[in-house]
């Protein structure tokens, strides 16, 4: 009875018909490989995952250095942009003093006279377009005068006594004007607060 149960045990490990396919599927088990042949997969595996890691990075190493070309570029062509507007203002600038040259260059009575109310029209205009550009790269004054001292927005650089009327730590004068760039401080106000005796 034991032998018949061993036997039958047998024949369940081999499969049905006692070929080695196992129950269901028809195909053969697989040998088991011997120490040679598993090695030799084994390293097979671990040269292609060698191989993968290095191609991944090289990979990387390529995507840094792209990367770092871009951030350059980007850079590079930021500053390129500001800096030609402020040529811009630069040009206008220098055709403002070619012309008031020009005009004290001439003999006769008006002779070395400055036409003031055209200087301050000319710099005015300079000083609109030199808005409108900083405005380009939302770059903003913003008013602190009349306005609560704000360490984070101004700095302190004088004190004065506070005028009637007037709370104390209040911002009396600008040495400065505060400037923001999107909703960053890119510059904060020098300014001349209110102090009480």
């Amino acid at each position: 009875m034991s032998e018949d149960r061993n036997d039958r045990s047998d024949r369940d490990e081999q499969g049905v018909d006692g070929s080695g396919a196992s129950p269901g599927n028809g195909a053969p088990a697989a040998a088991p490989a011997t120490p040679e042949e598993r090695l030799a997969a084994m390293t097979a595996e671990r040269d292609d995952m060698k191989d993968r890691m290095l191609r991944i990075a090289a990979e990387f190493e390529n995507w840094k250095k792209r990367s770092r070309k871009e951030q350059t570029d980007a850079v590079a062509q930021a500053r390129e942009s500001v800096l030609k507007d402020v040529l811009e203002i630069a040009d206008n600038l220098e055709r403002a003093m070619g012309a008031q040259a020009q005009v004290g260059g001439k003999g006769g009575a008006g002779a070395g006279a400055v036409d003031g109310a055209a200087v301050v029209k000319g710099v005015n205009l300079v000083l609109r377009l030199f808005q409108q550009k900083l405005e380009r790269y939302e770059v903003r004054p913003f008013e602190t005068t009349g306005q609560p001292f704000d360490p984070r927005l101004a700095e302190a650089i004088a004190t004065k006594p506070a005028p009637e009327g007037v709370a104390e730590d209040t911002v009396l004068d600008e040495a400065h004007k505060a400037y923001t760039i999107g909703d960053e401080v890119l510059r904060p106000a020098q300014v001349v607060v209110a102090k009480n005796a």
